[in-house]
């Protein structure tokens, strides 16, 4: 059987906590140890934190103020942030969808260390992290066409070993 959910939510730095929680609400189910349980918060948090600060730029609460001009307040951007999440036994699927400014060089972004906001302080190692905490990372972006981050985690690995005495 299948299960699937999907939350929608204001590309905001404030909801990057709400969709890590959200996620682990939905596999909290199958019981996951508290190391998968963490790898798959962190790559959620890594791939949300992505679309807000690099898809759109929404830079509010990282390091300086973002977005349009209102009367001399400014606003956040006012993008939208897709999580959805299926579940297949054990198996979860993610993604994290924006329709921001998009990556004309996803390789590049995806190497260690590599930040396009180095005056951000960023490390550049979100999808290093989400690499090596989900079993399977793929990422689709163009210019103007925003960005989709696929993750796969299997939940519960060692059960599918067979103990042999």
């Amino acid at each position: 059987m299948r299960n699937e959910m999907e939350i929608i939510f204001d590309a905001l730095s404030d909801n990057e906590g709400f969709a890590r929680v959200a996620v682990a609400a939905f596999i909290a189910h199958l019981n996951p140890t508290l190391e998968e349980m963490a790898d798959i918060k962190t790559a959620v948090s890594e791939a949300v934190t992505n679309s807000i600060i690099h898809g759109y730029e929404n830079l509010q609460g990282y390091g300086r103020p973002g977005g349009e001009e209102d009367n001399g307040i400014h606003k956040p951007n006012p993008g939208k942030v897709r999580v959805c999440c299926a579940l297949e036994k054990n198996i979860l699927y993610i993604e994290v969808i924006d329709s921001g400014k998009g990556s004309q060089d996803v390789e590049r972004a995806m190497e260690p260390l590599y930040t396009s906001k180095p005056e951000l302080e960023r490390s550049g190692m979100g999808f290093a992290f989400m690499e090596a905490f989900m079993d399977d990372l793929e990422v689709e972006s163009a210019p103007g066409q925003g960005t989709k981050v696929r993750m796969i985690k299997k939940i519960g690995v060692g059960g599918w070993i067979e103990h042999q005495c």
